[in-house]
């Protein structure tokens, strides 16, 4: 064939069209490993951050990573129960289980319509995967995942308790898709440091912590379980104040944090 032949031309693209999608394919599956340990080992880091362990957890290494995580034990918990368990109704340990995944089963999870589903989650699993932190026997600090939708993207974090189980020791996303400048600054540092020390229910036990429009008022009664807003991302404010909103309350850990609180967890 000559090398201006539409033949050839044909032959040359699906050829390198097929070599093309074979490397693809090898690198995908070769990565594959190394992408979900490093998957894994941002979400231990957010955790030690969050727990109060390290001041820096960016600037560990892997090793100091491993070694600080021994610290943390996590346990699974039947939100229906409020309870802990020891493994899922399908036989999966704590190590094995994956609560995204189970969301998007509808044999390990629930659906979610209307009012009932005021962080935009859709379906939430049946069984949470909780962190605890322990010193001499006695919990120090636990740590509850938390999710809901923002402006453009589900927001995936989460929030540390004080051994009181109602003061916030910390909170953050370690994923999440709002607009960069904007709502993106859930992420910031100096906004993530206003949660500390923050009260979850109020007096009558329901949930007050959320986030305001504006500034927090510290004359205000109500200052203790507020957040200051974003400037300019008030859906995305809105959608942190539901998250928040829905895990605590009896559609979310309430019911497992009352069963610890007496002692019956």
């Amino acid at each position: 064939m000559g090398n201006d032949s539409i033949k050839k031309t044909l032959l040359v693209t699906v050829v390198l069209s097929l070599i093309c999608s074979v490397l693809v394919s090898a690198a995908a599956v070769l990565l594959k490993p190394l992408q979900e340990q490093n998957v894994k080992l941002d979400v231990q880091r957010n955790i030690l951050a969050i727990s109060g362990l390290t001041q820096d957890a960016k600037a560990l290494s892997v090793a100091e990573v491993d070694e600080l995580y021994l610290q943390i034990q996590p346990r699974l918990v039947d939100l229906k129960t409020g309870k802990f368990i020891e493994q899922t109704p399908d036989g999966l340990t704590v190590d094995q289980y994956d609560q995204r995944m189970a969301a998007k089963n509808p044999a390990e999870s629930r659906s979610l319509t209307g009012g009932a589903d005021i962080a935009g989650i859709r379906r939430q699993a049946d069984v949470a995967k909780v962190y605890l932190v322990e010193k001499d026997g006695n919990m120090q600090t636990l740590i509850l995942p938390v999710h809901g939708y923002g402006l453009w993207s589900t927001m995936y974090g989460f929030l540390a308790l004080e051994n009181n189980l109602n003061t916030v020791k910390g909170f953050g996303f370690f994923e999440q898709g709002e607009t960069p400048g904007l709502g993106g600054e859930v992420n910031n540092p100096r906004w993530t440091s206003r949660w500390p020390g923050k009260e979850i229910y109020g007096a009558g036990g329901n949930v007050a912590l959320k986030v305001i429009k504006g500034s927090v008022d510290a004359a205000n009664p109500a200052a203790m379980s507020q957040i200051d807003g974003l400037a300019g991302a008030t859906l995305t404010s809105n959608g942190v104040s539901n998250l928040i909103k829905f895990w605590l309350s009896d559609t979310g850990f309430k019911p497992f944090l009352n069963n610890l609180k007496a002692g019956d967890a």
